[in-house]
């Protein structure tokens, strides 16, 4: 099978996230792709479904609850059950 170059254009933090993924998978970036366009012409699409996710109202109240909480210093951190336990039960 010959090989061909080809260029495509790639957001850079995009490319260099997947680049460590795939790494961390024993895989390149061109064989990535190659397993990628292989299975797409094996399910003769896409091999995955492509759709806008929509969360409903009670998940994105929660979202933006947490990311409020994330950001605020005030809120405490536990890095361990025991103490999470402990000030529950405070």
């Amino acid at each position: 099978m010959a090989a061909v170059a080809t260029q495509i254009r790639i957001d850079a933090d995009i490319k260099k996230e997947a680049a460590a993924l795939f790494k961390d998978l024993g895989l390149d970036l061109s064989s990535a792709v190659n397993i990628f366009l292989r299975q797409c012409l094996l399910r003769n699409g896409l091999p995955f479904e492509v759709k806008k996710f929509q969360y409903n109202r009670q998940t994105m109240e929660a979202m933006a609850e947490a990311l409020r909480i994330e950001n605020d210093y005030d809120v405490p951190g536990y890095t361990d059950m025991e103490s999470l336990k402990r000030a529950l039960e405070a």
